[in-house]
């Protein structure tokens, strides 16, 4: 074995891998808070802003690790998507869609905030763009599994949504700035 084999850096750090689980956690009390509204088989709850939460501070690896973890715990049974639900059965159900788009949303996001994350307006545009997509995995399979045409399943799943989820961007970019400046330095979180 070679010096350079023995040296090779993990992918990960402890100190990074314990910042994705405490991320997950957060993501796991937040995302099952939910209120179901009359006008949507989606009920509104704080998934996206715990996503948006956590790209913002830990960036796209670790957001993006951390929303892994959270739907494999989800997809174990945990009761940890809307309503306090968990397993196959929801996330294959007609509102799944939008906790597979997480997949997604969250290395978009997080490429944006990695890449210009000084920059307030860049930011927000790759938490656009990065929630049109989760949107459009959402719709997409509400309108399939709902029997809904798209246009249906878009007034439905994500017109109601966009106000609050604006909100949400604020929110998390906000807070979750000021968290990843003090964790790097605090040289807990590396670039």
């Amino acid at each position: 074995m070679s010096k350079s084999n023995a040296a090779a850096k993990p992918f990960f750090q402890v100190r990074q891998l314990t910042l994705a689980g405490l991320m997950t956690a957060v993501i796991c009390i937040l995302a099952p808070l939910s209120l179901q509204i009359p006008v949507s088989p989606v009920p509104v709850s704080l998934g996206f802003l715990a996503i948006y939460f956590a790209v913002s501070v830990l960036g796209m690896k670790l957001g993006t690790l951390s929303v892994v973890i959270y739907i494999l715990l989800g997809l174990a049974g945990l009761p940890v998507f809307t309503g306090f639900t968990g397993g196959p059965g929801k996330l294959f159900g007609p509102t799944g869609g939008y906790i597979i788009g997480y997949l997604f949303m969250a290395p978009i996001c997080g490429f944006f905030i990695d890449k210009w994350g000084d920059k307030l307006l860049l930011s927000f545009a790759g938490m656009i763009l990065g929630s049109a997509v989760c949107y459009l995995f959402g719709t997409v399979w509400l309108a399939y599994q709902g029997s809904y045409t798209f246009p249906q399943a878009l007034a439905a799943g994500v017109l109601p949504f966009i106000p609050a989820d604006l909100i949400k961007m604020v929110v998390a970019v906000t807070i979750g700035r000021q968290l990843r400046r003090r964790l790097h330095k605090a040289g807990l979180l590396l670039s």
